[in-house]
């Protein structure tokens, strides 16, 4: 199949030719000049060591649990200094959406040697060539973003020359600007006649020479602790070749050249609004799939309800009553939540463990033979369950998921996670109070196998299902198990289980759900 290239939107240069097998590095007529290195990616929709969002991540997955969307991936590409941060920023500002991810090609140099560390001191090492960067964990880094898992950046250290210990955790981006020196320098990044392509736009900055110079002192002085003498020998025997050789070339690659950078509003309005109608073609309606898919089925194997014996009908009489007290629910709620989670645990591995009894007698007994215990609470009403599962498992790291629901669409978001780093080695009890149509479940689980959680792994923990919910969970993730104290047969037409508990997290809380409703698949029971 024939590749096309489109033309830029304003400029095209060059003509084309490969010097290696897989950098794409056209070259051309020398022009203007460059610097190299762009700032570290700042901190986007931060507050603190949290990231919150006031608007939350929709579905990016369909009613079968799999990802039906990627992230629109904008490559942002210019020589050093050319204002491609700022471009990125204005954006991102302009788009006005949540979950934008800005990722930066500072991340991906390679990790120098002791000898290319002693040419970097002195100046000396030409952070402006291809090779410098690794681009086998670039394009691994991206091509997962864009398919929503979860990804470990590497953070670049301009001072020492290397990557710092801790690398950085990021997950769940809707948009992606990917901005470098070289962005479109690689062949697999710029893939474009295939199902595999990573780059849904490209853009080139083009800014003028002297000012792009001007920026580079003035930042490689006050910012990096470089000396004016080492930053003009860098920029004469690096960086204004390999702008010419290897960045300017490739703006005939570009779908837009922007002019001038950041201050060229025309251009990036122009840029939003396509980015806007491309995320509107990809939205979608989970919630109401779910509601008119496999309910004629019978409940699935997978299905483990506690037994219902006279102590827990008791229990479920006083929690569904209208009249009970606070105190009450609360009580009668971690009493039946520790039934539960004993229940639960009862599905995790095990093997057989020989012990010696105080009498000097082997004991043959089991144990626990996974690597270790995640549990995972969707806020708020989730949260609840915490203390039973902390009761009987004294070591277990918790994480915590929020999702609500967005009162206009009625779907499912995300708007906050915090995750143990090692969850994908452990066995997952995932936990909510109430799980109707199951859309908010399927949500979590979808952020724990974007973690690399295996799917056998996970428990879904709630104290009341639908029988929507139990089908909707079990046909996206025939693997997970699911554990509950009750399954009610009906939801009405506001998702709400019937006959129900009622809100739970406005029951247990003592909040009143009537000035902001948050249903049993917002914050009262996230399912």
């Amino acid at each position: 199949m024939e590749c096309r290239e489109k033309p830029a939107s304003r400029l095209d240069s060059g003509s084309s030719q490969e010097t290696s097998d897989r950098l794409l590095l056209p070259a051309s007529a020398p022009r203007r000049k460059s610097s190299s290195l762009g700032k570290p990616e700042p901190p986007l929709l931060r507050t603190g060591t949290r990231t919150v969002y006031t608007a939350g991540r929709p579905p990016w997955y369909n009613q079968h649990g799999t990802q039906s969307k990627d992230a629109f991936v904008i490559g942002l590409c210019g020589g050093s200094a050319s204002g491609k941060t700022t471009v990125a920023n204005k954006i991102i500002e302009a788009l006005d959406v949540p979950w934008v991810v800005l990722l930066s090609m500072d991340s991906f140099y390679k990790v120098l040697s002791p000898e290319e560390e002693a040419l970097a001191a002195s100046n000396d090492y030409n952070f402006d060539h291809p090779s410098a960067f690794d681009f086998d964990l670039l394009v691994q880094t991206l091509r997962k973003l864009k398919q929503g898992k979860s990804v470990k950046i590497p953070v670049y250290d301009f001072t020492t020359h290397g990557r710092q210990r801790d690398w950085k955790n990021v997950y769940g981006a809707s948009v992606i600007i990917f901005e470098g020196i070289m962005s479109f320098a690689d062949k697999e990044i710029l893939q474009s006649c295939s199902r595999s392509q990573l780059l849904d736009m490209k853009i080139f900055v083009d800014t003028d020479s002297d000012i792009r110079l001007v920026r580079r002192l003035r930042r490689d002085i006050t910012e990096r602790g470089r000396d004016i003498e080492g930053v003009i020998k860098q920029y004469n025997k690096f960086v204004k070749p390999a702008f010419e050789q290897y960045i300017e070339p490739t703006m005939r690659l570009a779908d837009i050249v922007v002019p001038r950078g950041g201050g060229n509003m025309v251009a990036i309005d122009l840029i939003v609004q396509h980015v806007h109608s491309q995320l509107e073609e990809r939205e979608l309606s989970v919630r109401a799939l779910l509601a008119s898919a496999h309910q004629v089925q019978p409940l699935p194997q997978t299905l483990s309800v506690l037994e219902n014996t006279p102590q827990v009908r008791g229990m479920h009489t006083i929690l569904r009553d209208k009249e009970t007290t606070r105190d009450e629910f609360i009580f009668y709620s971690k009493r039946l939540m520790c039934l539960l989670i004993e229940h639960a645990l009862s599905f995790l591995p095990s093997q057989t463990y020989t012990v010696q009894t105080p009498q000097g007698q082997d004991y043959e007994g089991r144990s626990f033979s996974g690597k270790g215990i995640t549990g995972v609470s969707i806020l708020s009403a989730g949260e609840t369950m915490e203390p039973a599962l902390k009761a009987v498992c004294r070591d277990v790291k918790i994480g915590k998921i929020l999702i609500q629901t967005n009162q206009e669409s009625g779907e499912p978001e995300l708007h906050y996670l915090r995750l143990p780093k090692d969850i994908s080695e452990d066995h997952v009890i995932l936990m909510d109070c109430a799980v109707s149509t199951g859309a908010a479940a399927m949500m979590a689980l979808r952020v724990l196998l974007d973690h690399d959680v295996e799917e056998s792994r996970i428990l879904l923990v709630s104290v009341l299902m639908a029988e929507m919910g139990v089908h909707s969970v079990a046909y996206a993730f025939p693997q997970v198990q699911i554990i509950t104290t009750a399954v009610d047969k009906n939801v009405d037409q506001l998702f709400h289980i019937i006959p129900g508990i009622g809100n739970f997290g406005d029951r247990y809380f003592g909040t009143d759900g009537s000035v902001e409703r948050r249903d049993e698949e917002g914050l009262g029971g996230s399912g």
